[in-house]
C-alpha cells in the first residue's frame, strides 16, 4: 500500500473512532429519554396524529424526506403505515406551510436552525415537538460532535429508532392514554385469564425499560456495522474517492430510504457543510415529474437507466446505494453507465447481492446486514467518509 493510501486509511480509522465515540454517548445519554418518547409518539399516533418533518438547508432536506418515507412505507414486515408529511423549502416559507398543514395532535420534528420558526409554530398549534438542534424543541437530542456528518448519522439512527419501537406500544394498546378507538369486546368474569383482552395494562415503567434496552441494543447493531463498513471496505473506499475525484458529474440514485440517501450524498457533493469545493452533482431521484413519466409509461425499471442515457457522458461516475443489491431499476443504471463510459460506485446491503456478485460496479461497498434501517446508517457513515477522502486524494 502506498504512502498515501496508508494514509488515507488512517484518516479513515479516526473517522470510524469518532463515530463509535459518539454513538455510545449520545445513546447511553439518551435510550431513557427516547424510550419514553416512543411511548408519547404512539399515543399521538393511536389519536389520529401525524408526524410532520421539517427542514430548510440541503441536509435536512434529505432527513425530512427520509422520516416522512420511512413511517409512510415501512420495510420492516408487520409495521404499519403510519403518516407522516415532509416540509422542506420547495413548499415556500416552513412557517407558513405549518400553519395550513399542523394540527393539535401532531408531531413535529426539526433538523437544522432554519426549521426553529417553524417548529414555533407547531408547538403553539399542539404539537408535539422534537428537534436535533437547540431550537426549543419539548424533546431535544442533540448528539455530541461537532462534526456536521456524525450529527446527521446520529439523528438518522435516532429517528430510525422512534420509528421502529413506537410500534412496540402499538402492541400494549392500553399504555396509550386518550386513544380514541377503544375494544369493541368485554370479557367480563374473564378479563383476569385474558387481562390484554380487555386493555388494563398497568406496567408501563416494564415496557419502557425493554424498550430502552432496545434502544441500546441497536446503537450497538449501528456500531458494529459501521465497523465493518469502514474497515472491510477500506481499499474500496478509497479506490473510489480517488474515481470520483476526478470524474466529471457524479449521478446519484437509490429507491426509498436509499433515494433519500442518494439526495444527501448529492447535497454534500454540491454543498459540503464543511466548506469543502462544490462538486458537480445530479440526484435522478429528485425530479418527480421525469420519475412518474418513465415509470406510467415504461415501467419502474428504466427510471434511472432513461436519465443514465440523458445526463451521462464518458469520465462522469454513478454512485448508486441499495440496500439489497439487487433492485432491478439499479442494475439496469449501472450496466447503462458501464456501457456509455462511466465510472461506477456501489454501496450495498446484505451479502451485496448482484451487484457484488456479478461485479456490475468498479467499486462495490458492502455493509453485511439485513436489517435495512441499520444498514442505511452504516452507508451514511460511508458516504460521508468517501466525501472527506475525496478531499484527501492528492
Amino acid at each position: 500500500m502506498s504512502a498515501a493510501a496508508t494514509a488515507l486509511g488512517a484518516r479513515l480509522d479516526e473517522l470510524l473512532a469518532a463515530r463509535t465515540g459518539a454513538n455510545a454517548r449520545f445513546f447511553e445519554r439518551e435510550a431513557e429519554r427516547t424510550a419514553l418518547l416512543c411511548h408519547r409518539i404512539a399515543e399521538r399516533f393511536a389519536r389520529g396524529g401525524r408526524l410532520i418533518a421539517l427542514g430548510l438547508s440541503p441536509q435536512a432536506r434529505s432527513d425530512v424526506r427520509h422520516v416522512a418515507v420511512e413511517f409512510v412505507h415501512p420495510v420492516i414486515v408487520g409495521k404499519r403505515a403510519l403518516p407522516a408529511i415532509g416540509l422542506s423549502r420547495e413548499g415556500g416559507s416552513l412557517e407558513r406551510q405549518v400553519e395550513l398543514v399542523g394540527q393539535p395532535g401532531d408531531i413535529a420534528i426539526a433538523f437544522d436552525a432554519g426549521a426553529a420558526g417553524a417548529l414555533e409554530r407547531a408547538a403553539a398549534r399542539g404539537c408535539l415537538t422534537i428537534g436535533y438542534e437547540p431550537l426549543g424543541a419539548e424533546w431535544e437530542f442533540a448528539p455530541p460532535s461537532d462534526d456536521p456528518f456524525v450529527r446527521q448519522e446520529l439523528a438518522e439512527t435516532h429517528y430510525h429508532v422512534l420509528w421502529e419501537l413506537c410500534h412496540v406500544f402499538f402492541e400494549h394498546r392500553g399504555l396509550l392514554e386518550g386513544r380514541e378507538s377503544r375494544a369493541a369486546h368485554d370479557t367480563g368474569a374473564s378479563s383476569f385469564l385474558y387481562p390484554f383482552l380487555a386493555e388494563r395494562e398497568t406496567d408501563l415503567a416494564g415496557v419502557v425499560e425493554d424498550v430502552r434496552r432496545s434502544v441500546l441494543m441497536k446503537a450497538d447493531d449501528v456500531a458494529r456495522l459501521r465497523e465493518q463498513t469502514l474497515t472491510e471496505n477500506r481499499e474500496a473506499l478509497i479506490a473510489a474517492a480517488e474515481t470520483l475525484r476526478r470524474c466529471g458529474t457524479i449521478l446519484a440514485l437509490g429507491n426509498g430510504g436509499s433515494a433519500t440517501d442518494a439526495m444527501d450524498a448529492v447535497a454534500d457533493f454540491r454543498e459540503a457543510p464543511q466548506g469543502w469545493p462544490s462538486r458537480a452533482a445530479i440526484d435522478l431521484t429528485e425530479d418527480a415529474a421525469i420519475l412518474t413519466a418513465l415509470a406510467n409509461d415504461i415501467g419502474t425499471a428504466a427510471i434511472f437507466q432513461r436519465q443514465v442515457i440523458a445526463y451521462g457522458r464518458q469520465g462522469d461516475a454513478l454512485l448508486a446505494l441499495s440496500t439489497s443489491g439487487n433492485s432491478e431499476n439499479v442494475l439496469a443504471a449501472l450496466a447503462e453507465a458501464r456501457r456509455r463510459g462511466l465510472r461506477t460506485v456501489a454501496m450495498v446491503g446484505y451479502d451485496g447481492g448482484r451487484v457484488a456478485a456479478e461485479e456490475l460496479a468498479d467499486h462495490v461497498i458492502v455493509t453485511r446486514s439485513e436489517h435495512i434501517p441499520r444498514i442505511q446508517e452504516a452507508q451514511a457513515s460511508a458516504y460521508h467518509a468517501l466525501r472527506e477522502l475525496i478531499e484527501l486524494v492528492e
